[in-house]
């Protein structure tokens, strides 16, 4: 006993330390002491120095040196010294220590000791640090353990065989007899770890789970009504409850014995209601019970009434002050959804209120969740509710409650209308925090909403009054005002719901200009602005004047796109109001597929895509059936030059190729419909010549300069009218006579069709033309044939080239090809090989559709191209 203050003493100096390095000092004098009688193999000492080497092993310092010592006492006759031998061994050794196959032999004579509490011992540490060997080694004495006449050593005996079957998964089925045997005891202790092993079994064999659902459901069903019904017992009760860990370690086998199997699941659904009503829930105790029956009802095979009552427990928890409790609710009920999604339904409005937690974890599962819950019949209600607490929501949670309440509206909006008043909310309320992909698909609903432009006008100029400050409703505001400004002044389509406002052309004037002069506002924002005065000063006369004068102060901006478009559209005011109406005209209604589809293949690092297929839903709002898969190989080097951008709008008004090849020339080539006089007009498609400087100054915009535009927003750039292209004669005379070349006939060379691609249940067909004098670019016709018995919906096909080739794909003639050839699909690609007479064409495909409901994908590589293409 005169060496116990040594320890102490340590312990002492150690914990003086004041420092760092004070404390390695004390240490390092401590372990060469050790170390020292470790060399003078000094019995007395050996436990003592061990229990020191374990202090200063967890503060985190090396004893390394000290694992033989372990060795050493485990192999001690007294138990004293195994003690602490066994303790240290799992201390200071893991599994994967080689020091650790010594002890094995030791570990064997342990187990088969006479004193059951050495017994103890050797299966504790075996049970912590038992390796694959060990197990395969020691497991027969451990399976005898389990009959040992002692409960404690059963137990500890149980434990041990779960560490053995996790370890070596082979040996579990020598130990499935007894550990059913296990599930009859009445000492708890030896139960709760029978039951666990019985669950690893289960788990690990699956001719153990056959075994134990075979033989064992019955006698566990009795077992937990036995102590759900048990009188109070002060050496188990927790709270009321009769020892609620076991009730747990129950429940969650019999889950993995109902999982799958109808009859097993019957025979517990009489328990799983008793416990799930008569459990009380005002205690932790209580609610853990609750919990896990929930999970084991969900889990075992259908039983409508029982799914309904774990569901409507799942509701009380909402309800309950403990944050825990609610966000384990939340989890549950997401899986629950799929189970029975009218139950959850009933608890709409507590699940509401969770969405306004002050716990920010909660309010973004509960919000998860209202997601889930939305459809047809109860999108208005939680729209309106969601809404509401937008004004007063933090600002960290306002950007994920603004992108579901967007999601929501246009994934299940009743009416266009309708969609227009829920996102002139959201973005009065929160505009800035709304992505440009929202904003964009507003423009493109109001566009073919054309029986609501004079309200949707209205609105925006109501709420621009108040909420100015909103990025992205300055924007559609901008954008509305300069395309239907004129119904905004004269109150056109005035709806029974509107109250009459009265606006003049100068007040419709000053929302623009305080979106341009706005500190705040962007290059985008005051881009539109511009475009919007450009349109306003054809339509409002009147302020043509004032117009010109906010235009001319943009034309010294620093911002190189500002000034550029402030000086050419300066130049179509002051010289060209002969053909500015025309300019001018309205968009066109936008085709929101194909603004999908572009939209898509505008994105970064990605190849030109079949344009996605869209649903005309009830609502009269078109939606993407589904969005496009990633592109073919974005990591290799043949990634293809993007062939889609914002520009393509222009593109269709136009008539022009915008596609990056053609920018980087200088030159953009004329379509052959009959733009060529609009063309010569701006410069584009011929050679610019000493006299046409003029012609040059006006409109070049948007042929460079593109960037922190948004795609949306390249239809605003110029925003002209497609029927600028059907007015080329009055336009011809305005220009003094200026015509354009006849169009060039076809006399390219003849291709032979190649199949490009055939499986057993499609054919992919090319047919090649080129335009006479441009022996670079293709034009491919590909024709999609169906070779199987199956009509395919939602076909998509894709293609990606390397970078010596720019690709562009038009709109596929449909989604659905029908089955046995009875009908196609064309599309029609574009190619420019900059390569050519060098490189061969080579193409990557993708083909997405669906059979039945079922997804589908081929792919495949393309290399049979006629040489000279």
């Amino acid at each position: 006993m005169v060496h116990i203050p040594i320890f102490r003493d340590m312990i002492r100096a150690i914990r003086a330390c004041k420092t760092a390095a004070e404390e390695r000092g004390v240490v390092r004098k401590e372990c060469a002491a050790i170390r020292a009688s470790i060399n003078e193999n000094d019995q007395d000492y050996r436990h003592r120095n061990m229990a020191k080497l374990m202090f200063i092993h967890m503060l985190g310092y090396p004893t390394h040196f000290g694992q033989m010592e372990c060795l050493k006492l485990i192999a001690s006759p007294g138990f004293p010294e195994k003690r602490i031998g066994y303790l240290g061994l799992m201390l200071l050794l893991d599994e994967r220590q080689e020091v650790l196959m010594l002890v094995t032999n030791s570990l064997k004579q342990d187990l088969n000791h006479t004193n059951q509490y050495i017994v103890g011992l050797a299966l504790c540490a075996l049970g912590n640090i038992c390796s694959a060997e060990m197990a395969r080694d020691l497991a027969p004495e451990v399976e005898r353990l389990l009959q040992f006449r002692d409960p404690n050593i059963r137990k500890k005996a149980a434990l041990c065989s779960i560490r053995i079957i996790r370890k070596v998964p082979d040996l579990a089925e020598n130990f499935i007899n007894p550990a059913t045997s296990l599930l009859r005891e009445k000492h708890h202790g030896v139960l709760i770890t029978g039951v666990q092993l019985c669950t690893d079994l289960c788990k690990t064999s699956t001719e153990a789970l056959e075994h134990i659902r075979k033989k064992c459901t019955d006698g566990l069903v009795r077992t937990l009504r036995d102590l759900a019904n048990s009188p109070y017992s002060p050496e188990y009760d927790i709270a009321g409850i009769t020892d609620p860990f076991l009730h747990i370690r129950l429940l969650k086998l019999l889950r993995v014995l109902g999982e799958g199997d109808v009859d097993a699941s019957d025979s517990m659904n009489d328990i799983l209601a008793q416990v799930a009503t008569k459990t009380e829930s005002n205690k932790v105790a209580g609610n853990a019970i609750l919990y896990e029956c929930v999970q084991t009802i969900m889990s075992i095979e259908d039983n409508g009434g029982l799914r309904v009552l774990a569901i409507n427990i799942l509701g009380r928890f909402l309800s309950n002050r403990d944050n825990n409790i609610r966000y384990v609710a939340l989890n549950m009920l997401m899986k629950a959804v799929t189970a029975d999604a009218q139950a959850v339904q009933r608890h709409r409005v507590t699940i509401l209120e969770c969405v306004k937690d002050l716990d920010a974890s909660i309010r973004k599962r509960a919000l998860e969740l209202v997601y889930v819950l939305v459809n047809e019949t109860n999108v208005k209600p939680l729209v309106k509710e969601l809404v509401d607490y937008l004004e007063v929501s933090d600002l960290d949670f306002r950007g994920d409650l603004t992108t579901k309440i967007c999601s929501i509206v246009a994934k299940f909006s009743p009416e266009k209308i309708w969609y227009i008043d829920q996102m002139l909310k959201v973005l009065s309320e929160a505009g800035n925090f709304v992505n440009d992909e929202v904003w964009y698909a507003l423009i493109v609903v109001i566009s073919n909403a054309s029986e609501l432009h004079g309200y949707t006008v209205r609105a925006l100029y109501r709420v621009f009054q108040t909420s100015a400050e909103q990025e992205t409703l300055v924007r559609v505001t901008v954008w509305c005002i300069g395309e239907y400004g004129d119904m905004l002044v004269n109150n056109v389509g005035m709806l029974d719901i509107e109250d009459p406002i009265t606006v003049t052309e100068s007040d419709a004037v000053d929302v623009v200009e305080i979106a341009i002069k706005r500190h705040a506002s962007d290059l985008t924002t005051k881009a539109m602005a511009l475009v919007a005065l450009l349109k306003l000063s054809s339509r409002f006369p009147s302020c043509s004047k004032r117009i010109e004068e906010i235009i001319v102060q943009l034309k010294g901006n620093l911002e190189l796109e500002l000034q550029q478009r402030a000086i050419e559209f300066n130049s179509v005011i002051a010289k060209h109001q002969n053909i500015r109406s025309t300019l001018v005209e309205r968009m066109p209604v936008l085709d929101e597929a194909t603004f999908i589809g572009r939209r898509a293949g505008s994105l970064p690092g990605a190849t030109s895509t079949a344009t996605a297929p869209s649903l005309n839903l009830s609502n009269g709002v078109a939606k993407p059936a589904a969005p496009l898969v990633d592109l073919l190989d974005l990591s290799s080097d043949d990634v293809p030059v993007p062939s889609s951008s914002g520009s393509d709008f222009l593109h269709d008004l136009l008539g022009v190729d915008m596609s990056p090849a053609s920018q980087q020339s200088g030159t953009v080539q004329a379509s052959k419909s009959g733009t060529d006089v609009l063309l010569d007009l701006l410069s584009i498609g011929s050679p610019s010549t000493q006299g046409s400087s003029s012609a040059v100054d006006i409109l070049s915009s948007n042929i460079s300069n593109k960037a922190s535009i948004s795609p949306l927003d390249d239809l605003s750039p110029l925003s002209l009218s497609s029927n600028a292209t059907s007015n080329a004669g009055p336009m011809m005379d305005l220009l003094g006579g200026i015509s354009s070349s006849p169009p060039a006939e076809n006399n390219g060379p003849i291709y032979p069709s190649v199949t490009a691609f055939e499986s057993s249940s499609l054919r992919l067909t090319f047919s090649f033309t080129k335009q006479p004098g441009n022996p670079q670019t293709t034009s491919i016709q590909a024709t999609f044939m169906n070779l199987s018995s199956n009509t395919y919906t939602d076909f998509v096909f894709q293609a990606a080239v390397p970078k010596f080739l720019q690709l562009h794909l038009d709109p596929a003639s449909g989604n659905t090809l029908p089955a046995a050839g009875n009908g196609s699909i064309t599309q029609t690609l574009k190619v420019t090989n900059s390569q050519h007479g060098k490189k061969s064409l080579v193409m990557r495909i993708r083909i997405a559709y669906k059979v039945n409901g079922k997804d589908t994908l081929e792919e495949g590589q393309i290399s049979n191209f006629p040489r000279d293409l």
